[in-house]
């Protein structure tokens, strides 16, 4: 399947799956029949070529299968009767008409993101029902089964009739909660894709541009909230940099990488959607990693201004409190006063145990604690750390770099927890 399908594909996904869902209530069996409606257009089409409306072709098929589903579940009979009364209103071309003019993007991504789910069921689902991925693409980029996963997703459905979840779009306090869900549902899809955990690559580029496209979605239906738009510009910056990450398969830290092989158009978009909310209201969490990533954009590794990147960091931390973010304060201080002054703060978020003990925050505190007696001269410390973080991680790439600094000092990390 071309790139150019898959991405219509995509985009097509959440409409069907609206019209589906704004005819039946059912979106549990909608899913199911939207995604058999993809698949048969993603054996046919690349045979027999794209419909001329794409959409009410997918409207149709799954309409189709949404029935047959509905019908296999041996409803009693007034549901039968109001089923067949339903096809033969969808079969009208004004029917056809109306669920393809109708954008049902933010609704889904709300539905997908109710409060009743937990962080992970949101993710699975929102890759499903709006990214259009399979069960088995999506087992794949979490490192988990498809049965595992399939299980994760049809739970989420489940959860979701259960708690009598309507297509309809929230609103007041609802959707402003809704919102910051879905907008940390995509921050975790990008990270994941940035620096995967687990596998030989260091990043999925189709969890990365996935997270993108449904950030730019999320944002065309909602282009003046400024955390929104501080997303999409952190994804682009961050993303700017895949490129120039490795080299032969092996990691190359911020300030070692060529930034002639940064992607400098994503740098351009980036700076300017910042830019166009920084002094509209308060920043919120992601406008202030937009910022930080936008000072690495605008000036060569050497010529960073580290001072003000601690700077915005502290004021992050005071956002959200979270040992990614205290951490790379850490190495912002660093940075900008000595290494000495970063291990005083580390020494200090320990001891008043402000750092949480799961693996991933202490495979992170391992690896800063690490460079920084590097470069205080204690080799030998800071190469027992380096090995202990590699065994705390499953990504091969982040697992021979680190072991390769047990025994070559280098320059401190960067600011951003993501290289």
């Amino acid at each position: 399947m071309t790139r150019e399908l898959e991405d219509l594909l995509r985009a097509e996904t959440p409409q069907v799956l609206g019209a589906l869902v704004r005819r039946f209530g059912r979106f549990d069996t909608a899913e199911d029949a939207v995604q058999e409606a993809l698949l048969a257009a993603a054996r046919t089409w690349p045979a027999e070529g794209i419909p001329d409306n794409p959409r009410s072709w997918l409207i149709r098929i799954a309409y189709r299968r949404m029935v047959d589903l509905l019908r296999s579940e041996q409803a009693r009979r007034r549901r039968e009767l109001e089923t067949g009364a339903a096809e033969l209103a969808m079969t009208g071309p004004a029917r056809a008409a109306r669920a393809a003019g109708t954008d049902d993007s933010l609704t889904v991504l709300l539905l997908c993101c109710h409060p009743a789910l937990g962080h992970t069921s949101r993710v699975a689902l929102t890759l499903r029902a709006v990214g259009g991925l399979t069960t088995a693409e999506i087992a794949h980029a979490y490192g988990t089964t498809e049965a595992t996963t399939g299980t994760r997703i049809s739970r989420a459905k489940q959860q979701l009739a259960k708690v009598g979840a309507r297509f309809t779009l929230p609103t007041g306090v609802d959707r402003d909660s809704r919102m910051t869900a879905v907008r940390q549902v995509l921050y975790l899809i990008f990270n994941e894709g940035y620096t995967a955990t687990a596998g030989a690559d260091l990043t999925r580029v189709d969890l990365t541009a996935e997270a993108i496209r449904l950030t730019r979605m999320l944002h065309a239906t909602a282009p003046g909230d400024a955390e929104t738009t501080g997303l999409l510009a952190l994804m682009l910056l961050t993303e700017s940099r895949r490129g120039a990450r490795t080299d032969a398969g092996e990691l190359i830290p911020l300030a070692q990488q060529d930034t002639a092989q940064w992607n400098h158009e994503m740098i351009d978009e980036g700076t300017t959607l910042i830019d166009s909310v920084w002094n509209r209201a308060p920043a919120g969490p992601y406008q202030l990693q937009a910022a930080i990533a936008a000072v690495h954009a605008a000036a060569e590794p050497d010529r960073t201004d580290w001072p003000q990147i601690a700077v915005l960091y502290l004021w992050l931390e005071r956002l959200t409190p979270t040992p990614p973010v205290q951490l790379a304060r850490v190495v912002a201080v660093a940075h900008a006063y000595g290494p000495a002054r970063g291990l005083a703060l580390l020494d200090d978020l320990n001891r008043n145990q402000h750092l949480d003990r799961n693996p991933l925050t202490r495979q992170r505190e391992h690896a800063v604690r690490a460079h920084l007696l590097q470069q205080t001269g204690d080799d030998t410390a800071a190469a027992e750390l380096f090995r202990r973080a590699a065994e705390l991680t499953d990504n091969q790439v982040e697992q021979r770099y680190l072991r390769n600094k047990a025994d070559s000092p280098d320059d401190l990390p960067t600011g951003s927890s993501r290289s």
